[in-house]
């Protein structure tokens, strides 16, 4: 299960065993009898320059288990290759940052006020400020430590939402963190662990963002072209305009590969996706299709990602754009993830929202732990938080079709937690399906 424990607070999620368990096996059918098909692990880089996340384990319905390096004998018959997520990605068994001692998970939470906060922060920007600081004029040094002691209202605002919610996110945390203590799912070995060496490549390379901005090149497509559905049959290599076009369906129950730009996908059984960005979602209006639940992680505006030029933002503007209205289906679910900038959590409250006519409901987090059950990075630090923030809201449409469809439907309980190792993949968001059972 993905759902390791339930709380009235929230969720404890096993995000690794959830996407294992969403059945990616490939089906494979041997023309010879007796063929002989060597075992192979994903890692392999082929004709293939990156590192993949899934690594592989033979599994044949006919006959008995392999061991790895063994090879799979059939005789016609189908066999299957079950691909599992690698585990280092969650080996986080060390906070990113340490906190100090009394600021601690285990120690309990600690009655602190806003003005206690505003001081902690003040003291953990002056001492990054004086490591910065070395080599600088004492003058030149003094200027800075007290700049950077000053709060700006993006940072008074930020303070001020996490004065409320910290006492919330501390105590429903440490209660699921116990229960997973109990249970053996997580487990106080950090000072063992922490001295292991980390396993998880470095660099692994993904090139999604590459096949977005070739689809950006490709003729636009328009309301009239109803040909937008590729089924994918067997091993897929198709020419990438074929596959950026359109919306692509994975029907069967098995999950199937594809290559694009010399890279390997697994779509996973019984799912479809559309390989774009928000500049061309024709395909997906003229799939026709209406959805009960949308989930919308944009790549918020942010000054250091703007620096550093990792991945292109959204302005608010482009985000408004984004089509669901028309995409929803009656009563959809709404989900919108947040970074914890005030401006972008009003922004979706009062500007977006509305503008979609979605009615906001909840507000939950996504609190990030180690495999000791610490914070993943200090509670109160200013900069980066150990927890991210979800808007859940529902479409508000015709009257009495939203009645009929209520029925039944349970309302969305605020303020609840889902706790759960984070994958070392940037931006890999926890499993939502646990929302599933409160709605």
């Amino acid at each position: 299960m993905s759902i390791v424990h339930r709380l009235a607070v929230g969720w404890l999620v096993d995000h690794l065993s959830f996407i294992n368990q969403c059945g990616y096996e490939i089906c494979d059918s041997f023309a010879q009898p007796g063929g002989v098909t060597p075992n192979t692990s994903a890692t392999s880089t082929e004709d293939c320059h990156s590192i993949s996340a899934f690594a592989t384990t033979p599994s044949s319905s006919n006959g008995p288990s392999y061991c790895p390096g063994n090879a799979i004998e059939t005789e016609g018959k189908r066999a299957k290759m079950r691909y599992v997520f690698r585990e280092e990605f969650f080996d986080v068994s060390k906070p990113h940052i340490a906190a100090a001692p009394e600021e601690q998970l285990c120690q309990g939470c600690p009655e602190v006020s806003l003005t206690e906060i505003k001081a902690s922060s003040s003291r953990e920007e002056y001492q990054e400020g004086a490591k910065s600081d070395t080599g600088d004029s004492l003058a030149t040094a003094r200027k800075k430590r007290k700049r950077k002691c000053v709060f700006n209202q993006g940072e008074l605002d930020a303070l001020e939402y996490h004065s409320k919610v910290r006492k919330l996110i501390w105590e429903g945390t440490l209660d699921l963190v116990q229960e997973g203590l109990k249970s053996g799912f997580l487990h106080c070995m950090t000072a063992k662990l922490s001295c292991r060496k980390s396993n998880v490549p470095q660099h692994v390379v993904c090139g999604l963002a590459e096949l977005c901005e070739m689809a950006k090149q490709f003729p636009a497509v328009n309301e009239s072209d109803h040909q937008a559905v590729c089924v994918l049959e067997e091993e897929t290599s198709s020419a990438e305009q074929d596959l950026l076009s359109c919306i692509v369906e994975n029907s069967s129950n098995c999950a199937k590969r594809i290559v694009l730009m010399g890279q390997k996908y697994l779509v996973p059984p019984r799912s479809s996706f559309l390989l774009s960005d928000i500049s061309c979602l024709q395909p997906l209006l003229n799939y026709k299709k209406k959805y009960d639940v949308i989930v919308i992680d944009p790549p918020w505006e942010n000054k250091s990602v703007k620096r550093s030029n990792r991945y292109s933002s959204l302005s608010s503007w482009q985000i408004k754009q984004i089509p669901v209205p028309a995409l929803a289906a009656s009563n959809c679910l709404v989900v919108t993830w947040v970074t914890n900038r005030q401006k972008h959590l009003r922004f979706v409250k009062d500007e977006l929202y509305p503008h979609w006519s979605v009615k906001t409901l909840a507000e939950w987090h996504w609190v990030k732990i180690t495999t000791a059950g610490e914070f993943v990075l200090p509670l109160d630090s200013l900069h980066k938080k150990p927890y991210e923030v979800l808007i859940l809201g529902r479409v508000q449409g015709n009257v009495k079709e939203a009645l009929r469809k209520s029925e039944g439907v349970l309302p969305i309980p605020e303020h609840q937690l889902i706790v759960s190792i984070p994958c070392s993949l940037h931006s890999h968001k926890p499993p939502l399906a646990a929302a599933k059972h409160k709605t």
